[in-house]
């Protein structure tokens, strides 16, 4: 009898520290609060990732207390023609605050002619409006010409940022 109290204690443990696990918050979450007001600032100190082009690798190295699962889930919807596409497919999965969260290390490739404005938002710097104003001038007949364009609204930290998010979709 001792050995199947012990055993049954032994398994009531193991349950509780599991339980306690699945509902601790990530990692992550505690910087979420203070980057919210300097968006802008977080894509020049963080290296983004293509959504479209990194391998399950890239995504742990550079998305801190992303697990396999999500990993899995990023790779599923590929391509992604967009941003919205990308908070769409993985609100699925989490709240759509730590959808936010991953965008600050992750990027849909922006096509110079065919993305919306909230894909042309991943630029940092970028207003709604200003958006709004490079779609207005489409099309664009290279992308010196789009990068051009861009330059009147941005710094050139920025642009410089903002070539690395070119590609197409």
């Amino acid at each position: 009898m001792n050995r199947k109290a012990t055993l049954l204690s032994l398994v009531l443990l193991c349950l509780i520290v599991l339980s306690a696990c699945a509902t601790a918050p990530p990692t992550s979450s505690s910087s979420a609060n203070n980057t919210s007001s300097s968006q802008s600032a977080d894509p020049v100190n963080v290296t983004k990732v293509n959504l479209n082009a990194a391998s399950g690798d890239d995504f742990l190295a550079a998305i801190p207390g992303l697990g396999n699962r999500m990993v899995r889930e990023f790779m599923e919807y590929r391509p992604y023609i967009s941003i919205q596409q990308f908070r769409q497919e993985i609100g699925k999965y989490v709240h759509d605050t730590q959808v936010a969260e991953y965008e600050k290390y992750v990027y849909v490739p922006i096509g110079i002619n065919d993305s919306d404005a909230e894909t042309l938002q991943q630029i940092p710097g970028l207003t709604v409006d200003e958006a709004a104003l490079l779609l207005a001038a489409r099309p664009f007949e290279s992308t010196d010409a789009f990068l051009t364009k861009l330059s009147e609204y941005i710094s050139a930290d920025e642009l410089e940022i903002a070539k690395t998010y070119l590609g197409g979709n």
